[in-house]
């Protein structure tokens, strides 16, 4: 088998989860009935990091909200699936739309819905606080838990073994609107 690393280096898509994956799991319940999610400034810079450095990303949630659609389209995830619950049907539209193979797709996730995919993905990769389950489904667990920098821990460690830095920076660089690539990640 190979190591974490070798699958790695293969990865041109990541795609996320987002309860307990890019949030941390909880929401908040205002008065009037709606709800507050909270995201984590550093996975946003990592999925803007990805697409600096030519990776494609995906969203698929079994949920519906206004406040997931928006931030994906401040980071300007690629594709957004929402309100899924057989993450496989989309997981199989990815791979025919960009032509990859599941050996060129991460799955970041934490619980059993994100189970399937996970073991059909070349890199499967769980927040610190998975589920059992999609621990020992996973190529690489992040310490850092969902909604609190996990999700960035593994675009990092994706861009590490592909040595995507000096790609990353050199499109900073060279990007008139630097500030506002920073304004992204950080709103």
């Amino acid at each position: 088998m190979m190591d974490q690393k070798e699958l790695a280096k293969k990865i041109k898509m990541i795609i996320m989860d987002v309860d307990g994956t890019l949030s941390d799991g909880r929401f908040f319940m205002m008065p009037n009935g709606q709800s507050i999610k909270s995201f984590d400034v550093k996975d946003g810079t990592g999925v803007i990091f990805a697409r600096l450095a030519g990776i494609k990303t995906a969203i698929i949630t079994g949920k519906t909200s206004k406040q997931v659609k928006k931030r994906a389209e401040e980071l300007q995830v690629d594709e957004y699936y929402e309100g899924v619950y057989n993450k496989t049907i989309p997981f199989f539209e990815l791979l025919k739309k960009y032509g990859l193979e599941k050996e060129e797709v991460a799955y970041i996730g934490d619980d059993i819905g994100d189970a399937e995919v996970m073991g059909m993905v070349g890199f499967a990769a769980a927040v610190g606080d998975a589920h059992p389950l999609i621990k020992r489904v996973s190529h690489y667990i992040a310490k850092r838990y969902g909604g609190r920098g996990a999700v960035r821990e593994v675009i990092d460690f994706i861009l590490d073994v592909q040595e995507q830095w000096t790609t990353i920076f050199a499109e900073l660089k060279k990007s008139s609107d630097w500030e506002e690539i920073f304004k992204e990640i950080n709103s």
